[in-house]
């Protein structure tokens, strides 16, 4: 067996904690959402209970209401601010108040489809179907109340990409007072310059100090919410999320379940269409209280690739713009193209590459007809790992590993890749 499979393997093994999977030792110790999705998809690829394990895991955090949280804290620890204290959402398991990239549905339609025990997985995607289609309502309910096609974030922690240079103008407009006294433990674990800056968990905490005052009630959160974006990469991840719900729908739900997913799904692909930015070769993000788009190329803007969302001639201008990308770095794909102003190799989403999102790109060009550049950042992301290990993410520069270290969804992507 390849070594770099045995590694990976080993590492989710070890980040294992009895049915669910931390990111990495200390750094995250808990179960964090479209984390789990991607590592559900890597154990499968040598041990299929545990993939199961894994979304059900998940899935003992989703709320009433269908909310999936962005994290589960299945036990105790003072390694990670903040808490379920900072939280307060009185849920069983505790959890947090906000979401993240809804990648689940998407990853059990890849769990039946390479499922070597049908049985076992018809009988766990028959259980699973109806909370996946429960949070796809709250995805249209709670974040599309207008019913526009295109769901908003109301947090960047929710888009996954936490700093990323897209939210700067509108995170800008967040107040830095807080009614929590910050406390970060992930300096304490990691290199500080691989991580937001302090000014940045000064906003972060006042949202969810807004949000709790609020009561985590989506319509009075929705009505105070100082962030509003909608993120190019939700949007594109849900939209495919939709079209594999459909899927799922077909042998697991109504006709009038079909349609109504069938109706979202639509309806959202032509919503990503409006998000196109011919000027940087991408689509980009749009902010909702300003009601202007957010010009600012990162890796997001490719993803609508993955939900078939792109014409032609979109698609041939992404390839440019990976082209050119590409000229600039030894790994693809930055989270922020070295041209950008505002680029930081090793700083969290402000450009280094991280092995997921390349994965979902990667897909879409493959999708779109364009085996070449899918393959290129396929080997490219191979490359990195069995370079520099399994971090969290990589220097596109330099190909270093950067941020924590024998990361979960690196090695599942790394197994997925082999």
């Amino acid at each position: 067996m390849n070594v770099h499979i045995e590694k990976a393997q080993a590492i989710l093994r070890a980040n294992d904690k009895g049915g669910y999977t931390v990111p990495t030792a200390r750094l995250y110790p808990f179960q964090w959402n479209w984390d789990s999705a991607f590592v559900a998809m890597g154990w499968q690829t040598f041990d299929e209970p545990a993939a199961w394990r894994e979304v059900e895991s998940l899935l003992e955090g989703q709320w009433d209401d269908g909310m999936l949280p962005h994290i589960v804290f299945h036990t105790a620890s003072d390694q990670y601010f903040p808490g379920p204290d900072v939280w307060g959402t009185h849920h069983a398991p505790p959890t947090s108040g906000i979401t993240q990239p809804p990648v689940l549905a998407s990853a059990v339609a890849r769990l039946i489809a390479k499922a070597h025990d049908k049985d076992l997985a018809e009988a766990k995607a028959a259980a699973i179907y109806p909370r996946l289609l429960a949070n796809h309502r709250w995805w249209s309910r709670a974040r599309d109340p207008h019913q526009t096609g295109l769901v908003a974030v109301l947090h960047p922690w929710e888009t996954g990409m936490d700093n990323s240079p897209a939210w700067d103008t509108a995170f800008a407009r967040v107040p830095t007072q807080t009614t929590t006294v910050v406390k970060r433990r992930d300096t304490s674990h990691v290199d500080a310059g691989h991580r937001p800056h302090d000014i940045d968990y000064q906003r972060f905490i006042h949202l969810v100090d807004c949000y709790r005052e609020a009561g985590w009630d989506p319509a009075r959160m929705w009505k105070a919410a100082p962030f509003k974006v909608a993120d190019v990469s939700i949007n594109a991840i849900l939209a495919r999320a939709e079209a594999d719900l459909l899927g799922l729908a077909v042998s697991y739900g109504t006709a009038a379940e079909q349609a109504e997913i069938a109706q979202r799904a639509a309806q959202m692909k032509q919503a990503i269409a409006t998000l196109w930015q011919p000027k940087l070769g991408l689509f980009g993000s749009h902010d909702l209280i300003a009601d202007a788009p957010i010009e600012v190329a990162t890796s997001a803007g490719f993803l609508p690739l993955y939900a078939d969302a792109a014409d032609a001639a979109q698609v041939a201008s992404m390839g440019a713009t990976l082209d050119r990308w590409r000229a600039q770095v030894r790994v693809l794909v930055p989270s922020t193209p070295p041209e950008s102003p505002v680029f930081e190799p090793l700083r969290y989403w402000r450009g280094p590459v991280w092995a997921v999102v390349n994965w979902m790109i990667a897909d879409g060009f493959a999708r779109a007809g364009d085996a070449v550049r899918a393959q290129q950042i396929l080997a490219a992301t191979r490359s990195a790992i069995e370079q520099a290990g399994f971090g969290e993410n990589f220097d596109p520069l330099s190909g270093v590993a950067g941020g924590g270290g024998t990361f979960s969804w690196t090695a599942a992507i790394y197994l997925l890749l082999t």
